[in-house]
């Protein structure tokens, strides 16, 4: 994982992240920088990695790239067709016997967007593209002597810097991060208001900083064999082409990733036990045997990139938020789990979907310090229960190979890639739309309150809903000046992906009107941003815009759009959310829905928008 340092300058004050995985950088780093909060990043190693780690992103994930300047269709038209990848395939050789298989894209996920197979190292360009689309300008080792005479502006990717101590006081956090130049060794302070580590699952932070992670070490020890061999690849296509391949055999036991089948990449998963035995008895030559084994012949073409030893954790860190606030762990840092079915960079990556907009709006002083802690509150939970379901599917696929008659303890040897056959559609579906029960929400009668059921093994499906805390659901819509167009928007795309910004949705009812009006003049008091949707029926006339504007006159941050029903769907808006049109939804920066009232508001509504808001933020 990328180890990485962000700091972002104001006037008087700093702020310092450590992100693993790019994606968190974008993601905060598009608000942040949208905002007039200036960053800077420096990342522990000198080069990007070219090992290609994850490659499931959910469709969360992918929503959330979605608002990051057509990150998701870059994706989208850069994986493999969707065709190759579908399936799990379990068999006794990649040229033997087929023992199941399942496609895991059934079944569909109401979502704007799909999930996406895409490799992490592919997916750090793209996305370090994006930071230079912010002007950020990447600096090597070897090209920073420059920069050591004074504070850094901003804007910088300072590669091969290390965070080695941290000093906080009550005032700043001062970190000091380490380099060389020209074989010389440097360290270089940087005083901050704000730290974010999440710098990999053996966090420098996290343990600067005393906080233990909480659960089971040591599950398994495993080598990732990264290799290419276009022999391979092109037998797949031809005749079982899939993402996941788990194969038992007398010989070998080991779950292969295939990566891209054209190009020929692939990831073997195998175990090894110590102290009979070591990462150095896995030699090349060892290595390729191995392989051979699982694939039931030789590959004349094959070419071992990289032999990586790993150990398998399910951990939680006791804690995501220290030093009143100041210090934040989201990603591995914060916790990790075995990889069945890629939890880790999803999990990171809405980590830091949810944190970003409470950081932005601390900078920006719309909101106190203490929204902070709603990140605690609403993102540990969701990594207390993916540890949980990952430990109970690595346990689960124990039962696959011991029923086949292999020794069960070399069944360790795939139980934790295994479970994501059985329960991957569980895990796409049900994981990628948590909801949050307490934090930065306001729970309405109806709603249940406290934290998340553990998980049973039985698949759940994703219902779209309004209740407070969870996802906006998605719907098509068309926008009132586009009406003689064929163009359709998701709901999600009626929020804004780089500013703090709250948005109002109702149907066009005078007292929904009344609401939207007190609404706009309690953010006027809070000075944060509020948008009005005014979300009308299929079957609407042309009167929108000119009722819309005579109810809402003289605020202006407001918009008319029409639902677009289809046949597989024809629900209307306020079914779908499971309330009726004489209610209203407001969702938050992240997508997530903060209050809504579900048939009508019985209180004076400024009194009542002035209690949402002062609950939200956390202003007292």
């Amino acid at each position: 994982m990328i180890n990485w340092c962000l700091s972002s300058l104001l006037p008087s004050r700093n702020f310092l992240a450590l992100p693993n995985v790019v994606g968190i950088v974008v993601e905060k780093l598009n608000i942040l920088d949208a905002t007039g909060v200036k960053c800077a990043i420096l990342e522990k190693s000198k080069a990007f990695s070219s090992h290609p780690q994850a490659h499931f992103i959910n469709n969360r994930s992918m929503e959330v790239f979605r608002k990051l300047d057509g990150l998701a269709e870059e994706i989208r038209s850069s994986q493999p067709p969707v065709e190759l990848w579908r399936k799990f395939i379990y068999c006794t050789s990649l040229t033997g016997s087929i023992i199941g298989s399942v496609d895991h894209m059934q079944p569909q996920v109401i979502s704007p967007v799909s999930v996406a197979h895409f490799s992490q190292y592919k997916l750090s360009r793209l996305l370090l593209k994006k930071l230079e689309d912010l002007n950020f300008h990447v600096h090597g080792p070897e090209s920073q002597e420059d920069l050591d005479s004074g504070p850094l502006k901003g804007g910088e990717l300072l590669m091969g810097h290390e965070c080695i101590s941290i000093n906080a006081t009550d005032q700043s956090i001062t970190a000091t991060a380490s380099h060389i130049v020209e074989g010389k060794y440097m360290e270089r302070n940087i005083d901050c208001s704000i730290l974010v580590g999440t710098d990999g699952a053996g966090s420098t932070i996290r343990n600067l900083v005393g906080i233990e992670l909480r659960g089971e070490k040591d599950l398994q020890r495993l080598l990732s064999i990264h290799f290419f061999s276009r022999d391979l690849g092109q037998y797949l296509l031809n005749e079982r082409p899939g993402m996941l391949f788990f194969i038992f055999n007398t010989e070998a036991i080991g779950v292969l990733v295939a990566h891209d089948l054209k190009q020929g990449e692939f990831i073997l998963q195998v175990p090894f036990y110590p102290p009979q035995q070591n990462v150095d008895d896995f030699n090349l030559e060892i290595c390729e045997k191995l392989i051979f084994k699982l694939v039931g012949r030789e590959l004349l073409d094959i070419d071992v990139i990289e032999i990586k030893p790993w150990v398998m954790h399910a951990e939680v860190a006791e804690k995501f938020v220290n030093c009143d606030n100041r210090i934040i762990l989201a990603g591995d840092a914060a916790h990790r789990f075995p990889p069945a079915g890629g939890f880790g960079m999803n999990t990171g990556i809405q980590d830091v979907h949810n944190l970003a907009w409470k950081i932005a709006s601390v900078m920006k002083g719309i909101a106190p310090s203490s929204i902070i802690r709603t990140y605690e509150m609403e993102r540990r939970p969701i990594a207390i229960f993916n540890t949980a379901l990952s430990v109970q599917n690595f346990k689960a696929a124990m039962a696959v190979p011991a029923a086949l008659g292999l020794d069960p303890s070399i069944a360790n040897s795939v139980s934790g890639e295994t479970s994501q056959f059985g329960q991957f559609q569980q895990l796409s579906i049900l994981s990628s739309y948590f909801r949050y029960h307490e934090g930065a929400v306001i729970p309405d009668n109806d709603s249940m309150v406290g934290v998340l059921e553990p998980p049973t093994g039985r698949r759940r499906d994703y219902i779209p809903s309004a209740n407070p805390g969870s996802r906006l659901p998605h719907m098509d819509v068309r926008i009132s000046s586009n009406l003689s167009s064929e163009v359709t928007v998701s709901t999600l795309d009626l929020l804004c992906g780089d500013r703090v910004e709250f948005l109002l949705i109702v149907a066009p009812l005078e007292e929904s009107y009344q609401l939207a009006r007190a609404a706009f003049k309690v953010a006027e008091e809070f000075k944060v941003s509020v948008k009005v949707c005014v979300l009308w029926p299929a079957d609407s006339l042309d009167e929108f815009e000119a009722r819309s504007k005579k109810a809402l006159t003289p605020w202006k941050n407001y918009i008319d759009v029409v639902e677009v029903r289809k046949p597989s769907n024809p629900s209307s808006w306020w079914s779908i959310c499971q309330m009726t049109d004489k209610g209203a939804i407001l969702v938050r920066p992240d997508e997530h829905i903060a209050w809504c009232v579900k048939s009508g508001v019985d209180k004076d509504p400024v009194s009542e928008m002035t209690r949402v808001f002062t609950a939200i933020l956390g202003v007292k």
